[in-house]
């Protein structure tokens, strides 16, 4: 599944809330709409210039969604799912945040770097009763950086 618009990509993250799943990088099941928001937040707060990565906080999950089941493959179902939307530095970071095996070789230097505040900000996002805000809050920054996607796509 590709997502085409900020709308579906909103649906498929409200269909998340009360579905339990695993964060990629193991650990006890968590709500996976909760877990995003988290995720997102702990980005924001993080790295508030960096709109992609805090995006790809709040997305990284869906891939659960789509593809039910075990943990494997998720990154990759949710990095595919979001590129045409997204672009290509969101649905990298979403492919590679849960890869142990990331290392200097397979990035540069900002990109490994970001990949790896994504992993720590994917394992923090686990505080129950957090409040992390809601999913409507994020609808402005989903349209931007899918606008800047767009803006890019038109000139490659």
């Amino acid at each position: 599944m590709e997502l085409r618009s900020v709308e579906e990509l909103m649906d498929l993250l409200h269909a998340c809330r009360g579905t339990r799943g695993t964060a990629c990088l193991g650990g006890a099941p968590v709500d996976l709409h909760e877990h995003a928001l988290q995720t997102a937040a702990l980005l924001r707060r993080g790295r508030p210039a960096d709109k992609e990565l805090q995006v790809a906080g709040l997305v990284h999950v869906v891939g659960q969604l789509l593809r039910p089941g075990g943990a494997a493959g998720h990154a990759d179902h949710a990095a595919d799912a979001v590129r045409p939307l997204l672009g290509e530095r969101v649905a990298l970071l979403v492919r590679l945040h849960g890869d142990t095996r990331v290392h200097h070789a397979v990035l540069d230097e900002p990109d490994l770097e970001d990949v790896l505040i994504l992993r720590q900000a994917d394992e923090a996002a686990r505080t129950a009763g957090l409040d992390a805000g809601v999913l409507e809050d994020w609808r402005t920054v989903l349209e931007l950086v899918s606008a800047r996607h767009a803006r890019l796509g038109a000139f490659d």
